[in-house]
């Protein structure tokens, strides 16, 4: 009885290490999903915040047929609350997009994805998460593998300071947005969640967009299909695919497996831009890669533990 009571242990045990496995590997789908977006926003002509309202704008119709039966059940409180959250996407969306006006993209990138020194800090002392020490060296060695493929790159000026400002700005509001969201997650649909927070998403874009740019509106194609991008890959396959794998694997591990957006947004600017990918910036990939690594290791042993 005690050798099948073993085997049956050891199996529960690989199911649900394959479970937790399947949805890491979504995350870095989601991520490199929302890597798209500096490409979009950097090949959008639109003013940046108007950049932003039409990439929520678009999202929603076409999120709509595929929640619209989920989103009957879902509690009037929660959907305010839902709405609610997106006003923290929607801090997030102006902040990073004006950020490219004063700093560079590398800049923007870096300082947009420190999310992991808001979340982490909060779930400690907030939701009184304990972390392990083998998860803190990961985190650890991720944003220093961040730090070496960004510091060929990097040129602080004074001019860029308000843009690095803002870009920082940016992961504060990401990070709150998934902070809230990963409660929600336990009990409603993640494009249910997409759908409703980008009702104050798109609420508080526009009144952002007329006060900063004023309105404006795609002309043509070559206006409208960089919106029509983020909305479909930045939106709806980052945002959403990223809310359905949160609540399934610890919001810390996903916080760090953001970090690893900016090895994707270097890979598509080699593609796009004919961006040469020097040693260095390989060197970095490499340790941010070993980085993510031994933090999902030390994550999944304190969810053992737990």
């Amino acid at each position: 009885m005690s050798k099948l009571k073993d085997k049956k242990n050891f199996l529960i045990y690989m199911v649900r290490i394959m479970n937790k496995t399947k949805y890491v590997f979504f995350t870095i789908i989601a991520v490199c999903f929302l890597a798209t977006g500096g490409i979009f926003v950097k090949f959008s002509s639109l003013p940046p915040v108007s950049t932003g309202f039409y990439r929520i704008l678009f999202s929603l119709p076409i999120l709509y047929p595929i929640i619209r039966k989920d989103i009957k059940k879902i509690e009037l409180r929660k959907k305010f609350f839902i709405i609610f959250s997106g006003i923290f996407l929607a801090l997030d969306l102006i902040f990073w997009n004006i950020s490219f006006k004063y700093t560079s993209v590398a800049n923007a990138n870096l300082l947009a994805n420190l999310v992991p020194f808001t979340i982490i800090p909060f779930s400690y002392f907030v939701y009184k998460k304990r972390i392990s020490k083998l998860f803190l060296i990961g985190g650890i060695i991720t944003f220093l593998g961040v730090l070496v493929l960004m510091l060929g790159k990097i040129k602080p000026s004074i001019s860029n300071y308000f843009g690095d400002f803002l870009a920082a700005l940016t992961s504060v509001f990401y990070a709150i947005f998934l902070l809230l969201v990963a409660n929600l997650r336990k009990n409603i649909n993640a494009f249910s969640i997409i759908f409703i927070s980008g009702i104050g998403t798109l609420l508080t874009l526009f009144f952002s967009m007329i006060f900063i740019d004023g309105f404006s509106f795609p002309k043509n194609l070559t206006e409208f299909y960089p919106l029509i991008g983020l909305a479909i890959f930045s939106q709806i396959g980052g945002q959403g695919l990223l809310s359905y794998t949160i609540g399934k694997i610890d919001v810390n591990l996903s916080s760090i497996l953001i970090l690893s957006q900016h090895i994707i947004a270097t890979i598509y600017s080699y593609i796009f831009f004919k961006e040469k990918i020097t040693i260095q910036e390989f060197i970095g990939i490499i340790v941010v890669l070993i980085g993510i690594y031994i933090a999902k290791i030390g994550a999944e042993k304190r969810a053992r533990k737990n």
